[in-house]
């Protein structure tokens, strides 16, 4: 198994718990939890490789259906002490995002966009099964909500990539950095509470 796959899968298991986090909360039954686990694992993903046009990946390699199955299963099994874990959904959400933002650039790569295409589909692609998940359980998406940072982190991340692109690193080490950097900015916006500025429209304006 290469290091690439060995990623994937990794962000899979993270967003296929932070779907069964956030169905749980709403209190689903056991197909319930699959279905949102699987929506929020695959659904970037499925989008990416329908607006790039390569094979969707799940459907190619039924590896992906089996891991979130067993994660699932493992979840639900395990429930009581992924519960106690106040900041489970934040941690599993904010690892997924970082790894499949640059499998998204990756891909975008693969089929020979330039560098601001990749980076835009790996933000979708760490974005979009969240905005899937947070809609099929009745929440205003986290990526649209409360001025978090969330789809910056992304960008910052795929930026890093191609930084580290020219100075001609080892594939697997840029790979983790600019993994680590969506998750380190995520996280520290969070710790900071730094939040983008709100746009509104107040009605009583002229």
């Amino acid at each position: 198994m290469d290091y690439f796959l060995i990623i994937d899968i990794l962000g899979v298991v993270a967003f296929s718990i932070s779907g069964v986090l956030s169905s749980m909360k709403k209190k689903m039954d056991p197909f319930g939890i699959l279905i949102i686990a699987f929506v929020t694992s695959v659904g970037g993903g499925t989008l990416r490789d329908i607006l790039i046009g390569f094979p969707v990946a799940w459907m190619r390699n039924l590896t992906y259906v089996y891991v979130i199955i067993a994660t699932t299963i493992f979840a639900i099994i395990f429930r009581k002490k992924l519960i106690f874990l106040r900041k489970s959904l934040f941690l599993f959400d904010t690892v997924g995002i970082g790894l499949y933002t640059i499998i998204g650039v990756e891909k975008g790569l693969a089929a020979d966009f330039p560098p601001i295409i990749c980076i835009a589909i790996g933000t979708m692609t760490a974005c979009f099964g969240g905005v899937i998940r947070d809609i099929l359980c009745n929440e205003i998406p986290l990526l649209f909500r409360t001025k978090e940072i969330y789809a910056i982190a992304c960008i910052l991340g795929g930026l890093t990539y191609f930084i580290l692109l020219k100075l001609q690193l080892s594939s697997e080490l840029v790979f983790t950095i600019s993994g680590a950097v969506v998750i380190i900015v995520r996280s520290l916006a969070v710790y900071f509470d730094i939040r983008l500025p709100s746009v509104y429209f107040n009605s009583e304006e002229k």
